[in-house]
């Protein structure tokens, strides 16, 4: 440890409470002593021309948040964002384990001032002739990693990992989005010595995400946020940062493959070669245009050939169990986040049959899906599922599974990118195989505000609110979201 670069950082530190002019500013908080770094970047749209910083704590905050600024000051937004804590740490001379933190503090600090910078001026050049550069989404996973490497054995890579979401009830350790969840990505890139921007996100996946998954819970559906995420918010957020970094496309760890890739209507989905780790589904609502910028360099590996990547690679997230939650509710119930984000809380109500029957008490329609049959509450000799829920009454209606059967599908917001006449199966759940089924209007390709699926056979019915992914064989040519057929809870009055 060189006490002498340390102590030149603590008695002289370098951008010391300077706000350069139209710099972008962020707050970095936590550690062992270490409350705050304000830090502040300065950016031509290729170099950070100048940085300051603020610290509130103690004397190593001081001294990490000077060594940042000594380090970016002037070099390219892809050399800086390769700056993190043991960078850091090397220009003060390296740290203590005590001291470790105020490293971490200060690179998590530059990390989010240069995202901001990168993400609003950002003006870099594409790479060489016949070269590529490829942005890719980085959760700090085993998937996303091994995208990251296989994308920079054939070119230039960097790295992005978005936070989206904070919340103190949340287990930040299980969440793919959460504040430690973005340094564990953003620790995993600089290992594979990628540069790695880090974008905030969390407003605009509370509006674009998190408040219509409550306003479907709150109207009686079971909406499917992870689609949402994707097709509108996460990915355009990161097309968008691509193209300010002169990178020609954007990877993702995600399980599919592209095909029509000539079509003038742009390219389609085609699942994945791991039919059990298939992720099209999820995908569905990506535009074309913005599927035409996409790489899914897993679409064609099992997860155990991924896994065999990792592991030769030496990276340490080989064997990292796959996260299953939605990501904000990775640590709590949906009931719990409901209550506490969307003020729908515990209300009794009433569980009838089909024929309008008292059965028993519930606490809330929000806490039941269409299908559902354990914690209902009540019996009846023959088991009960859920059939409809009713909003507006807090109703929820149980009968026999046979009720639930059903071989037609009501659409709304139906996006077809090839003709109707296409569609010879729909996957009505993530998790579930596609059923053959056609669309019984005939529809052009384009935006339509309903359809309606035939299902060869009569299965039983998904949840409105859900996504029905539309599909020609094993290419995905649309999708729409279930509505209600027939309310089961209506005839009731």
């Amino acid at each position: 440890m060189d006490r002498l670069a340390f102590e030149h950082h603590l008695t002289s530190p370098q951008g010391h409470r300077r706000v350069p002019e139209d710099a972008f500013t962020v707050d970095a908080g936590g550690g062992a002593c270490c409350d705050r770094i304000r830090f502040s970047i300065a950016t031509d749209g290729e170099r950070v021309t100048e940085a300051g910083f603020e610290a509130d704590g103690c004397g190593s905050a001081t001294a990490a948040g000077s060594a940042a600024v000594t380090l970016a000051r002037g070099r390219g937004l892809l050399e800086a964002a390769r700056i993190g804590a043991e960078v850091i740490a090397e220009e003060l001379g390296g740290l203590s384990p005590g001291k470790v933190h105020a490293a971490e503090l200060a690179a998590d600090a530059l990390a989010r001032a240069l995202g901001e910078a990168a993400r609003s001026r950002a003006a870099l050049s594409g790479p060489a002739p016949h070269a590529t550069r490829t942005l890719v989404a980085m959760s700090g996973g085993v998937d996303s990693a091994v995208a990251a490497l296989l994308c920079a054995q054939a070119g230039e890579a960097v790295a992005v990992t978005l936070e989206l979401w904070s919340d103190a009830e949340n287990d930040a350790g299980s969440s793919c989005c959460s504040a430690s969840a973005v340094a564990r990505a953003r620790a995993l890139a600089h290992g594979m010595g990628l540069p790695h921007f880090t974008i905030d996100l969390r407003q605009e996946f509370r509006a674009g995400v998190v408040e219509p998954f409550i306003a479907g819970y709150a109207a009686g559906e079971t909406p499917n946020p992870c689609v949402g995420c994707n097709g509108h918010v996460r990915l355009d957020a990161m097309l968008a940062l691509a193209e300010r970094l002169g990178c020609q496309r954007l990877a993702t760890g995600h399980y599919a493959r592209l095909a029509e890739e000539d079509d003038e209507r742009g390219p389609l989905l085609r699942l994945a070669a791991d039919a059990a780790k298939d992720q099209s589904y999820m995908l569905a609502a990506l535009e074309p245009a913005s599927l035409a910028r996409m790489r899914f360099p897993l679409g064609r590996l099992t997860k155990p050939e991924v896994r065999k990547l990792a592991s030769g690679a030496g990276l340490p997230v080989a064997a990292q169990v796959d996260s299953q939650d939605l990501c904000f509710l990775a640590g709590t119930t949906r009931g719990r986040f409901l209550a506490r984000h969307g003020g729908i809380g515990e209300r009794r109500g009433e569980v009838v049959d089909t024929s309008g029957r008292r059965l028993g008490e519930h606490r809330g329609h929000h806490l039941f899906t269409v299908g559902q049959r354990r914690g209902l509450g009540v019996s009846e000799g023959a088991p009960l599922f859920v059939l409809d829920k009713e909003a507006e009454h807090n109703r929820v209606v149980v009968g026999p599974r046979s009720a639930l059967r059903s071989s037609r599908v009501a659409l709304r917001g139906v996006r077809l990118r090839r003709e109707g006449a296409r569609v010879s199966r729909v996957k009505l759940r993530y998790r579930s195989a596609p059923l053959l089924g056609r669309v019984v209007e005939n529809l052009d390709s384009g935006n339509h505000p309903v359809a309606t699926i035939e299902l060869q056979e009569p299965v039983d019915s998904a949840a409105p609110g859900q996504l029905a992914c539309l599909m020609d064989g094993d290419l995905v040519v649309g999708w729409g979201t279930i509505r209600r057929l027939h309310s089961v809870a209506d005839d009731l009055g």
